[in-house]
């Protein structure tokens, strides 16, 4: 007996009829968790990514230091949570995917969970790039140099300045006429970035067969449904916080570290009166805990029916925030490191996205010493972080897609194979993604498909359908019943 079956009533006081039956096999025949403890960890696999280390400090920075957290913790209370949780006891409460719940709701917002599975297939084709990206880094990073930490290799160009400190008098007069070799090796090594992306050029092999692999890795750890899932989770979800506290204590030791924390929760009173500020902390919540994309609620649909899921959404939601903050003191520590080098304000280094990542980051940890060492540590908290958003978003598609025909894909093997034909089919697609063009495509999908704009849409379409429309018919069919 499971987890559920102890503490399921639906799976308990089943009837006898047949068709208490039939649904008792149903629910046995969709699977549910082997523990809370894979629950929890999933969902944190889920909501915690590569987003919380390059965006939310970069945010935090930019709009006013510790004021940022005025707005940001506003939105977390008054948008974050109670979303969150809204998501969540959706799914426990119909014990289905992010398609058919809407039927058992109100079937006239079902179009709500094809949008959140189509904007979840651009995002799982587009979004596992950037672990295509940290593999090649990761990589590059077992070599007796790191690759990125000097010019003279074959793809530098004549205007390559070497970042040491010999060059520090160069680096504060003027850059126009000359590159870093960390530019040169992420422009012109790992990408081979082509003009616009009127000019596809071809395919970028290395980067093609790292993304192989990571689709091969998203595939085994979802082929076998929540039971995979679950257990994968146990390592994905919780390894990158032991990579996290290393680079948190190796950052706030490196000399200069103080002045980027400082940087970094600096607080400005006076940004508060800027709209911007509040922009940035209200997408940061919708972006940083999955809302309106189904993840929530397809995880939610494998628990018990009794599950305190509210306390579970309130402590989730803590420890996502909790992580992002963390994060901008191991990421500014370390820029101040860089700062302290190189005699550049920190103003240069700030960088938000995939530019902290796989520019900055690994322009500082080139200084250190065993620089390999702290590279490898943090391009594999990338790809652990990015791993488990990744294959929980692929098996909250799967979830959705064999609810809506449990009677053909609920036999042996036909999962399997509808998962690898996912996994195919965006992986090819994904190739062109992995171009010399590749970025720009990328960035369009970035930015006008899995944008902030898409799932605030989302999120009041569907805070309307249960707030206003289930909760307005329900009540009028309990008044009706005690009429």
């Amino acid at each position: 007996m499971n987890y559920n079956e102890k503490k399921d009533p639906k799976l308990q006081m089943m009837p006898s009829t047949a068709n208490g039956q039939a649904k008792l096999k149903e629910l046995e025949a969709r699977g549910n968790w082997e523990s809370k403890a894979e629950y929890i960890l999933t969902v944190m696999g889920a909501i915690i990514g590569p987003g919380n280390v390059w965006r939310f400090p970069y945010l935090c920075y930019k709009n006013g230091g510790g004021v940022f957290f005025i707005p940001y913790v506003l939105f977390l209370v008054t948008c974050g949570i109670p979303l969150f949780f809204l998501e969540t006891s959706l799914g426990q409460y119909t014990s289905q995917g992010g398609i058919t719940c809407w039927r058992k709701i109100c079937p006239l917002f079902e179009g709500m969970g094809y949008a959140c599975n189509l904007v979840i297939s651009f995002s799982a084709t587009s979004y596992i790039v950037i672990l295509a990206w940290a593999f090649f880094y990761l990589f590059s990073s077992f070599s007796a140099e790191l690759p990125w930490a000097s010019c003279g290799n074959w793809w530098n160009t004549d205007s390559c300045m070497d970042d040491s400190k010999q060059n520090r008098s160069t680096n504060l007069t003027s850059r126009q006429n000359t590159t870093l070799p960390v530019m040169e090796f992420w422009e012109r090594r790992v990408l081979n970035i082509s003009g616009g992306i009127e000019e596809m050029g071809n395919i970028r092999w290395e980067l093609a067969l790292c993304l192989l692999l990571t689709w091969v890795i998203c595939y085994f750890c979802v082929w076998k449904g929540i039971k995979s899932t679950g257990k994968a989770a146990y390592f994905t979800a919780t390894f990158p916080y032991a990579m996290l506290l290393v680079l948190l204590v190796r950052g706030v030791t490196l000399p200069g570290a103080i002045d980027g924390i400082i940087f970094y929760i600096y607080p400005d009173i006076s940004r508060l009166t800027d709209p911007q500020v509040w922009m940035d902390a209200g997408t940061q919540i919708f972006f940083s805990y999955a809302i309106s994309l189904g993840f929530l609620t397809s995880l939610g649909s494998y628990s018990s029916y009794n599950n305190d899921c509210y306390k579970d959404c309130f402590y989730l939601c803590l420890l996502n925030s909790g992580t992002s903050i963390v994060s901008g003191f191991a990421i500014f520590s370390v820029l101040g490191f860089m700062t302290y080098e190189q005699g550049v304000s920190i103003e240069e280094v700030a960088e938000s996205g995939p530019g902290l990542a796989f520019i900055v980051y690994p322009r500082a940890v080139a200084m250190m010493p065993m620089s390999q060492i702290w590279s490898a540590c943090f391009f594999i908290m990338i790809i652990l972080l990015g791993l488990d958003s990744q294959f929980v978003g692929l098996e909250c598609l799967m979830t959705s897609v064999v609810d809506l025909f449990p009677t053909y894909l609920r036999r042996e093997f036909r999962r399997e194979l509808l998962l690898l034909a996912i996994c195919t089919i965006c992986f090819i697609l994904g190739l062109a993604l992995v171009t010399e063009g590749g970025m720009y495509l990328l960035q369009l999908l970035d930015h006008h498909v899995c944008s902030g704009t898409t799932l605030l849409l989302l999120a009041i379409c569907q805070s309307v359908c249960i707030a206003w429309v289930y909760g307005e018919s329900y009540t009028a069919y309990r008044e009706f019943n005690q009429w």
